[in-house]
């Protein structure tokens, strides 16, 4: 359940990531015509959702929980370290209230697997 919640949390910080053109803060992106940019940054999350999903839904769900917490983790410690950056539009409580939890529920997960 704790992990379902943290990626509920995820898809909702992706959605987010929509709204405040996170493909700006991407190297390979950063420079295409935002319509451009949002529809590749868009579709990228297509095959990303869909590993995720079969991947939980099989005998690999272990390691895609292991590697999705990693992941999490780590990407909430990025968002920290680019809070300054000038085309991070994640600085509002609302999207930080998304991101960080993401990080502390993800080491929370990692814990009770590993004590598992």
């Amino acid at each position: 359940m704790l992990f379902l919640l943290n990626l509920s949390l995820f898809l909702l910080h992706e959605m987010d990531a929509i709204r405040h053109s996170e493909w700006r803060l991407f190297i390979v992106l950063k420079d295409m015509e935002d319509s451009k940019a949002y529809k590749v940054f868009t579709f990228i999350h297509l095959p990303l959702y869909t590993i995720i999903l079969s991947l939980l839904f099989s005998q690999y769900q272990t390691i895609i929980f292991w590697f999705l917490d990693l992941f999490l983790f780590i990407h909430a410690i990025l968002h920290l370290f680019f809070e300054k950056h000038p085309r991070n539009g994640f600085k509002n409580t609302f999207s930080r209230s998304i991101i960080y939890p993401m990080g502390i529920l993800a080491v929370i997960h990692l814990l009770l697997l590993f004590i598992r």
